[in-house]
């Protein structure tokens, strides 16, 4: 069992940044492929960025590629997401994710594990 709490969110210009964290509790959150969703007012949830368990494997929707950044400390139990260049359409309530299987997946149903959320606003 893993349980994620989200950190960081908040109201931030366009063009500006921010980063959010979320620290997992749970003895094999080591071995846990981690990512973030996102879901903005009226419209579905969306994948944003996920790594597996070795850091070495990440994906990124394409909408955010080159200005997000996840990472990870699995001695802090901890993932990050540093997002560059804010734009309005970046407003959403970010989500932690993760699951104990193979693979960086960008389905919502593939992730047993979810954190309460953080709200990010970006004002234009």
């Amino acid at each position: 069992q893993v349980q994620l709490v989200e950190s960081g969110g908040g109201l931030v210009q366009a063009g500006g940044s921010r980063s959010l964290s979320c620290a997992a509790s749970g003895r094999t959150y080591s071995s846990y492929t981690m990512g973030w969703f996102r879901q903005a007012p009226g419209k579905e949830r969306e994948f944003v960025a996920g790594m597996n368990w070795s850091g070495r494997s990440t994906r990124y929707a394409e909408s955010v590629k080159g200005r997000f950044t996840i990472s990870r400390d699995n001695a802090k139990n901890t993932v990050y997401l540093q997002m560059n260049s804010l734009k309005p359409e970046d407003t959403a309530v970010y989500y932690c994710v993760a699951h104990s299987r193979v693979g960086v997946w960008t389905s919502p149903s593939e992730y047993d594990y979810w954190g309460q959320g953080t709200q990010v606003t970006v004002s234009s």
